[in-house]
């Protein structure tokens, strides 16, 4: 069994909650909104057997504290926090950088604005320049409900290392924060250069069959394709999944991550 060690990062005033274990080069695994290191368990694991894996919890999210403010530059203060952290104990270290999500987002944000001091991004089903916005005025009261919905249910794991602290209209406000950041992203992109890889689900809002479906589904894989013409040589695999891929091909995600990151 692989011995993990427990830490926490104080900046911004919040306390950051962090996990590091195994042997081999470093990962570093940002997670999503709504999601926690604890949710990241079983890729986390998988990694540990032959690379040294950090995991954290963003503000308001798993053991990591609440916050006066949820924005998408809150997040990659975070993000930078850690970083800055694991580069104060390991400054020959250039970690390979996984995000998942929001995380993937802020992964490209964070490398773009530090070069140099990752190895490389895997970037799973985010970062994506979709050509059109999610939350149009048209659908904008059915994500609502979707996401008032998501956090009645995120109370009954209040306490837990599971725990996420924001409100349905916080989570709706950050997405179309994550909306308009997407809508520049690819400037964020341009100035790179590190390899990049990246794991996309084929059905990321799910398999259903009606027009709203169809149309999400159609519109992330019109931004990935719009990337790849863009920057030909980011590497991309699709996984037949929807957005909860790094919980259901943990195994999957895994193996593309050791050709990345050599034992």
């Amino acid at each position: 069994m692989t011995t993990t060690q427990n830490f926490t990062i104080h900046h911004d005033g919040v306390t950051i909650a962090a996990t590091r274990g195994g042997r081999g080069r470093l990962v570093v695994l940002c997670p999503g909104l709504n999601s926690t290191q604890a949710d990241l368990q079983q890729l986390a694991g998988l990694l540990r057997r032959d690379h040294d894996v950090v995991t954290f919890d963003l503000r308001g999210h798993g053991l990591s504290s609440a916050a006066d403010r949820y924005s998408f530059a809150a997040f990659l203060g975070d993000l930078a926090a850690v970083m800055a952290e694991l580069g104060r104990h390991d400054r020959a270290a250039a970690p390979l950088l996984v995000g998942y999500s929001l995380g993937a987002d802020l992964a490209v944000h964070y490398t773009a604005e530090h070069p140099g001091t990752v190895s490389g991004l895997l970037l799973i089903d985010g970062a994506n320049p979709v050509p059109e916005p999610f939350l149009t005025e048209a659908v904008l009261p059915e994500f609502r409900a979707m996401w008032e919905d998501m956090a009645a249910r995120q109370q009954a794991g209040r306490g837990t290392a599971r725990q996420v602290l924001l409100t349905g209209q916080e989570i709706l406000d950050l997405n179309v924060e994550i909306d308009q950041v997407r809508a520049g992203i690819l400037a964020r992109y341009d100035v790179i250069d590190q390899p990049i890889t990246m794991i996309m689900s084929t059905s990321m809002a799910g398999d259903g069959d009606d027009e709203f479906v169809r149309s999400l589904n159609q519109n992330w894989r019109a931004g990935v394709e719009r990337l790849q013409r863009e920057h030909p040589g980011i590497a991309t695999h699709w996984l037949d999944a929807d957005h909860q891929l790094v919980f259901t091909h943990a195994v999957d995600i895994a193996a593309i991550t050791r050709t990345l990151v050599p034992c």
